[in-house]
């Protein structure tokens, strides 16, 4: 990226800040004292990271030359001496094994309702945001649903916080606030301009409403899709437009 100057040669300033071009035009205001900070605080977090690794390691020199395996089987022995003064072998490894089965039904519970928070959080966070997206509104040639059968998979909630994943596997930070990740609108639009067939779901740029880029409007008043459209989509987002009973037009 490069510095915006006037016709004078001047920098460009907004807000107080410089104003950068990036390699594909965009012009976004550098906030400088936000970037030293952040820099800041990922220093302190790596240092803090180190001091953790070196005290492990020092932890770990403690039980060098130690066989783990020996060392279990003997831990196993002295949990049983006091129980075999009790019960013989054999009702020992029957109370273990109840024990174990009630614990394992008692995981199997708390999991499956984590699971459940977990859906229903992702729906909220995730699919409400693709919902309410001005983006898709007013950008996009195709309903909030097909967007998020397509880039739904590139979002996750880490932390309670939504986070976004491009192509490569990374994450989205936003260009706007050097060294933060993106929000949901400025991630989306980035993995929309990321997608090789982004024109066939962007509206016409004189276009507005349901008849942008070819999105037409069916007999059933739902919108529709042109081949190129549609065939741009991936496999669970085209199954997405065939069980909404919206069409597609040649």
């Amino acid at each position: 990226m490069k510095l915006k100057l006037d016709e004078n040669g001047n920098v460009v300033v907004q807000d107080g800040k410089p104003v950068y071009v990036h390699d594909d035009g965009k012009e976004i205001p550098f906030d400088a004292p936000a970037a030293l900070s952040k820099i800041t605080a990922l220093n302190g977090e790596a240092k803090s990271h180190r001091e953790r690794a070196e005290s492990a390691e020092k932890l770990a020199k403690a039980f060098e030359g130690l066989d783990a395996s020996e060392a279990k089987k003997a831990l196993d022995i002295v949990s049983n001496l006091d129980a075999k003064k009790l019960v013989d072998a054999g009702e020992i490894e029957k109370v273990k094994a109840e024990i174990s089965k009630a614990f394992q039904a008692q995981l199997d519970e708390v999991s499956g309702k984590a699971k459940s928070y977990e859906q229903a959080l992702y729906a909220e966070k995730i699919g409400g945001s693709f919902a309410r997206s001005k983006l898709i509104a007013e950008k996009l040639a195709i309903p909030a649903d097909l967007v998020q059968a397509r880039f739904g998979q590139s979002f996750k909630i880490e932390d309670g916080k939504v986070v976004a994943y491009d192509m490569s596997g990374n994450k989205v930070f936003s260009r706007a606030r050097p060294g933060e990740l993106a929000d949901f609108e400025e991630a989306l639009e980035t993995l929309i301009e990321q997608y090789p067939h982004k024109d066939h779901i962007l509206k016409s740029s004189g276009a507005s409403g349901g008849g942008a880029a070819g999105g037409g409007q069916s007999g059933g008043g739902k919108k529709a899709l042109n081949r190129a459209a549609f065939d741009a989509l991936d496999p669970a987002a085209k199954v997405e437009h065939m069980k909404s009973g919206r069409s597609v037009t040649d």
